[in-house]
């Protein structure tokens, strides 16, 4: 794990859940900006995947590689790596993680009750409430830990960014839906981090 000062991450968490939590407040309030913005990219991202059919499936092929069984299942592997080398408490931060992401995003969901977006004619559908995207979050949670972890990683933020894109282009979340999943998603790890980070690099990188 990476040795920057504890309170650095904690600040960063807190400049990425400002956002998270504005829009929160425009999604209670029905913020009709917000919300025409949303109608107007999920709109356009519509025609586009009935237009361009060949796109629509490498969007749903996406959006179920990277699911988030995907990356619960991906951390689990890496918290048994990690116990098996001797960071047991890297590995329980890992654990923790995605448990308190995940629980926090499914409170979210039941606490704000968003709907998704409905279409005559959809391309995809899914069930539960739209905000946040529980794709875009556990996406961003397990990307941030591996990065955090692994910095030379950084390109897989390419990762989230992309499932956040399928979920809006397939018309199952608003766009403020996967934003404010992938800000929470990078927030999280770096809140619990304060807790559980060493003051030497726990993880032996060099056996990758």
């Amino acid at each position: 794990m990476r040795s920057e000062p504890p309170v650095l991450r904690a600040g960063l968490a807190v400049l990425l859940l400002v956002p998270v939590a504005v829009l929160a407040a425009f999604v209670s309030a029905g913020w009709e900006p917000m919300r025409a913005f949303d109608r107007g990219v999920t709109a356009r991202l519509h025609e586009v995947a009935h237009d361009v059919p060949a796109l629509t499936t490498v969007m749903t092929w996406l959006t179920n590689l990277f699911q988030p069984n995907v990356f619960r299942l991906a951390a689990l592997v890496l918290v048994i790596w990690l116990a098996r080398h001797g960071a047991r408490r890297t590995a329980t931060w890992v654990a923790v993680t995605m448990i308190a992401g995940g629980v926090l995003g499914g409170l979210l969901k039941l606490l704000f009750g968003r709907g998704r977006p409905e279409f005559l004619d959809p391309v995809s559908s899914a069930v539960g409430y739209a905000f946040p995207s529980g794709h875009a979050l556990n996406s961003a949670m397990a990307v941030t830990i591996a990065v955090i972890l692994f910095p030379r990683w950084w390109a897989l933020w390419l990762i989230p960014l992309l499932t956040a894109l399928s979920r809006v282009y397939l018309g199952v979340h608003w766009t403020s839906d996967v934003v404010a999943g992938l800000l929470l998603g990078a927030a999280v790890p770096l809140l619990t981090a304060r807790a559980f980070v060493p003051a030497r690099a726990a993880v032996p990188v060099n056996q990758l």
